[in-house]
């Protein structure tokens, strides 16, 4: 009896200590529509701060253990796999090992920083200066933009100092084109005018993981003064997050995060111009008007999508290396959104193509001293092509993300 007696204590302790390695558990409802590997995020267990956390889904009473990341306060797990509508899924958080070799990086080079899962490139940000093109005007210099961006297949999607119309198009970038800064009209975005730029401000975070990796970078809006100094108009942060690739390598996606605040106790004014800050993309040289195609949300192409709206854009073309594109995505809280579009005519630079969403399209926008705003797009890269039925689910996926419940 007393051999017995001690091995349920023995039993009971172990139990009560696995149970108590659980931080927290959760259930995840798709809702009313089909989840597919589905971005989860939630608020961190105040029990969980300051200690390596891992997850596992409980399912059917098998444990499999997920990937999880945190952030600021936030979890972060993909919901592997199809969730049909009306279902739900349960995970617990327990006390863990922190992963020591993550599958998705950031790795800091020479003057910029490279998103990686796997060794495979994602995404670059170029936080040093990069020089203009021989020959041309050093106001061309510019820092703080993405660039290249390739496709699963390795097809590279952006273009930086594209002709000598345009070297001021950098990859994708953001700068207002037509404001009001202290009594004076600046523009941030043709350089060559030589009123304002953008610059990589020093402050930079990197994160890497199982679940995304990314970056934090500051960038001010400098405006040139007619003295000759310079002053900061605007201060931006990006949060660029980057997500592992559909199973059979065809997707992948990256969340783009734009939060600004007027630099200046009398704020600044973005006029309404016809195309201005949002997402600025200036696509690769391969993709004209013979090799590629957009299509929007409200069924607008490249002949008629220019100063319209749409929830998404699908930019595809082909290439040498293949067929590639990208499915750029408006997030439903930004301003006057769904955001109008600059899309360049068939007949632009030879057919090459120049895309933006450009919230002060249809009217300006006030920016107060003391206030944050912010501008968020969710971007899919993919190899080949998408259906309009998969860059709909897409946004859907985007805007009305799973519920999150904890138990």
């Amino acid at each position: 009896m007393k051999k017995i007696h001690g091995l349920s204590i023995l039993l009971i302790l172990l139990v009560t200590q696995v149970h108590a390695q659980v931080i927290a558990g959760f259930v995840v409802k798709a809702g009313t529509i089909s989840r597919n590997n589905s971005i989860v995020y939630t608020t961190l267990p105040p029990a969980a701060a300051n200690v390596p956390v891992s997850m596992e889904e409980v399912s059917h009473g098998k444990r499999i253990p997920v990937a999880v990341n945190v952030y600021k306060g936030q979890l972060c797990w993909i919901m592997e796999g199809i969730t049909p509508a009306g279902t739900e899924r349960k995970y617990e958080l327990i006390k863990g090992v922190p992963v020591t070799n993550p599958s998705m990086k950031t790795v800091l080079a020479d003057g910029h920083l490279l998103l990686e899962e796997h060794q495979q490139p994602i995404l670059q940000y170029n936080f040093k200066t990069v020089a203009a093109p021989a020959g041309a005007d050093t106001v061309y210099s510019r820092s703080g933009f993405i660039h290249p961006l390739w496709a699963p297949n390795g097809v590279v999607l952006t273009n930086i100092f594209p002709n000598a119309g345009h070297l001021h198009h950098m990859g994708i970038w953001n700068p207002w084109t037509h404001t009001l800064f202290e009594g004076r009209e600046t523009d941030f975005w043709n350089v060559q005018k030589k009123e304002g730029k953008v610059r990589f401000n020093g402050q930079l975070e990197t994160l890497s993981g199982n679940v995304w990796c990314g970056f934090s970078a500051a960038q001010d809006h400098i405006a040139f003064l007619k003295d000759g100094t310079e002053k900061t108009a605007i201060s931006e942060t990006w949060l660029v997050q980057a997500y592992p690739a559909t199973q059979d390598g065809s997707r992948r996606q990256w969340d783009f995060t734009s939060t600004f605040a007027p630099a200046t106790p009398n704020g600044i004014t973005l006029l309404q111009y016809r195309y201005g800050g949002g997402f600025g993309l200036r696509t690769t040289p391969e993709f004209t008007a013979q090799t590629s195609q957009v299509l929007t949300s409200e069924g607008k192409t490249r002949k008629d999508a220019d100063s319209t709206r749409a929830r998404w854009v699908k930019i595809s073309g082909t290439t040498a290396k293949g067929k590639a594109g990208m499915l750029i995505m408006n997030y439903p809280d930004n301003f006057d959104s769904p955001e109008p579009l600059r899309v360049w005519p068939e007949n632009m630079e030879g057919g090459e193509l120049m895309f933006n969403y450009t919230p002060t399209r249809m009217k300006s926008w006030q920016l107060y001293p003391g206030a944050r705003y912010q501008l968020k797009y969710r971007v899919m890269v993919y190899s080949g092509d998408i259906t309009t039925a998969e860059a709909e689910a897409a946004w859907e996926e985007y805007v009305h993300p799973p519920e999150v419940n904890i138990i």
